[in-house]
């Protein structure tokens, strides 16, 4: 179950949207449920990230690591993941990925995170969700899968969201989702962020909305996003998208910076 911290502030939505993205008269205020502002150096705070450990998915080059601070660390405001060729313990690709499942769970709200990527053929990272749901005996897709952000490093100015279901998702080429171009998304910070309603989700990139998703009321299958989801960040290497045009030799390291993370609820 979800796991929250008092309510700290209020922001207020001046771009109102219908379910088609078009503008409501109706104003949206967002109240400030947690976030992680990765103000103390050192291991990312526990009460609030886990770590994935080993190769793990999509036949990515990297094996992730747990409580490794080359791999994941706050450092100078940010959080760092940080992907490196070091032949650590017999592995020769080393990363992270960190995920709120247990401590921090959402459902419903906006989900915030200001974050520079890393570039280089090769690169996959991403911000996104998966359903409690995966840890329970049901598998994916049916838990349901929110890509707020995916960047893959061959085709470096482009930022995609996606969602993935049991009757929408890649496996069966019915994934939905959109791109947007943003110029060189690893010179600087960006906002990458999700408003889920009941009846759709809406996907920014610094305010920019580029891809609606709606509730067709066709249960589970397409909209299995009325149960929590936790949160995901991660950097990969290689892998079946990530991987698509090889890994450059001299790609590693690479530096994955996350200013803040912050999760809304509607007031």
């Amino acid at each position: 179950m979800a796991s929250y911290i008092c309510l700290l502030a209020i922001v207020t939505n001046e771009k109102f949207h219908q379910k088609d993205g078009s503008a409501n008269s109706e104003k949206v205020e967002w109240q400030l449920v947690w976030e992680d502002n990765f103000e103390e150096d050192g291991l990312p705070d526990a009460e609030i990230w886990n770590y994935e450990e080993g190769y793990i998915r999509n036949k990515e080059a990297q094996y992730y690591t747990k409580q490794r601070p080359e791999n994941a660390r706050v450092e100078n405001g940010n959080l760092i993941i940080e992907a490196r060729k070091d032949n650590w313990e017999g592995t020769e690709i080393t990363s992270a990925s960190l995920n709120t499942y247990g401590k921090k769970s959402v459902l419903y709200g906006k989900i915030e995170v200001r974050a520079k990527l890393p570039t280089g053929v090769g690169t996959w990272p991403a911000i996104w969700m998966l359903g409690d749901a995966i840890r329970n005996g049901t598998g994916w897709p049916k838990c349901g899968e929110i890509d707020i952000m995916e960047n893959v490093g061959f085709d470096p100015d482009v930022i995609h969201a996606n969602i993935h279901t049991e009757a929408y998702n890649h496996v069966r080429g019915t994934n939905k989702g959109n791109s947007i171009t943003v110029e060189k998304p690893w010179d600087d910070f960006h906002i990458y962020a999700v408003e889920w309603f009941e009846d759709r989700m809406l996907f920014y990139v610094d305010d920019n909305l580029y891809f609606t998703f709606e509730n067709e009321g066709a249960g589970n299958s397409v909209w299995p996003f009325d149960k929590p989801h936790y949160l995901i960040l991660n950097l990969a290497i290689g892998g079946g998208w990530g991987g698509q045009q090889g890994i450059a030799d001299d790609l590693l390291p690479q530096k994955y910076y996350v200013d803040y993370v912050k999760v809304y609820k509607e007031k």
